[in-house]
């Protein structure tokens, strides 16, 4: 009898890629199936591996006044019915969840068809849709330890996070060929997210001159951001995004200046790669970021900016104090647990 698995999550990619890098491990042995929002990030992701997609009503889950809130929570009720009927007909063996708005309905609906459900948690504190969600899990997969604290103790389990597996066959030369950068310079890679960032795109490339003269910038700086005036010079390349080649440019990459997605900030551990992180403020989160990167701060593994105070001085000196101290911050990385493992850890877990 074939093993089915039904995911859900999604709203941003960080919901959705660690489900993708669990599927990748899945694909030989189990029936995969994928249920997400009808025009979500989700669909396109999952339907370009060649999944089978099902696009369900959802509501977004508000902590502030909207009129919407008056009329989303009939959109969630109606996701839960749609996937109760699409559960029912499936008849997952189990049904794993990443977050995100999308997955309270999907969660909810397998619980009513008695269909375990297993939650994964990024964060140090949970999202409201998880903390919704969790009541109606089997188990709660977290991938700080910080994080068991605000869950059952009774249903949490330390996994760490779900890395890409091509994440780690990055090729530093193949790296620095399609940069066209050179292999005796240091390399600064900036990510800011899918939407990019736009605060710390203005300040890194008005600091282009002074970093230019000791590093190489590559900068993925988010749909919509790209500067047409700075293309052409040297040492600095510019993208909205990387796929494909991003293993590649992530094994180029000297630093990496970032914001704190729990994703991303895990990848870069697992790469030991030493990081200046500038999270989200709390004006535009919840505060995770913030307790993301306060965490990586306290086991030495990288350096905090804030959002609302960062300058082209201040970003210029810590990006030199990272990479004078570079060799430090990889000693206390690579002396830390192993941060590779939680596909395994999941996995196992979830074929139990």
């Amino acid at each position: 009898m074939t093993k089915k698995i039904v995911f859900t999550g999604g709203g941003s990619a960080g919901h959705v890629t660690p489900n993708l890098a669990l599927i990748d491990h899945l694909k030989k042995d189990w029936d995969i199936h994928y249920i997400g929002s009808k025009t979500g990030i989700e669909k396109d992701l999952v339907e370009a591996q060649n999944i089978n997609y099902y696009g369900i009503s959802s509501g977004k889950l508000r902590r502030y006044f909207d009129l919407k809130n008056f009329k989303d929570p009939f959109k969630v009720l109606g996701g839960v019915m749609q996937a109760y009927f699409i559960i029912k007909k499936i008849k997952p063996t189990v049904i794993f969840s990443k977050g995100g708005f999308v997955s309270v309905p999907v969660v909810i609906a397998g619980w009513l068809n008695r269909i375990p459900v297993y939650i994964h948690e990024s964060d140090i504190t949970p999202g409201l849709a998880n903390r919704i969600a969790m009541k109606f899990a089997s188990k709660l997969f977290v991938t700080f330890e910080e994080a068991a604290n605000h869950f059952p103790k009774e249903k949490v389990v330390h996994t760490g996070a779900p890395i890409r597996d091509k994440l780690l066959s990055g090729r530093k030369q193949v790296g620095l060929e399609f940069l066209g950068f050179k292999s005796s310079k240091p390399v600064l890679l900036m990510m800011g997210g899918s939407l990019g960032a736009k605060k710390i795109n203005d300040v890194l490339r008005s600091s282009l001159n002074d970093l230019l003269k000791k590093f190489q910038v590559v900068h993925l700086c988010g749909k919509g951001h790209l500067a047409p005036e700075m293309e052409g010079l040297e040492g600095y390349r510019q993208f909205e995004y990387l796929n494909e080649e991003l293993p590649d440019v992530l094994a180029a990459s000297t630093i990496i200046l970032s914001r704190a997605g729990s994703n991303a900030i895990f990848e870069f551990l697992a790469l030991k790669k030493p990081m200046i992180l500038i999270p989200l403020p709390l004006r535009s989160s919840r505060g995770d970021q913030i307790l993301n990167a306060k965490s990586f701060k306290q086991k030495g593994f990288c350096e905090i900016l804030d959002d609302d105070t960062l300058s082209e001085d201040q970003l210029i000196k810590t990006i030199e104090k990272v990479y004078h101290d570079r060799y430090e911050y990889i000693d206390r990385m690579n002396a830390a647990p192993n941060t590779t493992n939680g596909i395994e850890k999941i996995l196992k877990l979830i074929t139990k």
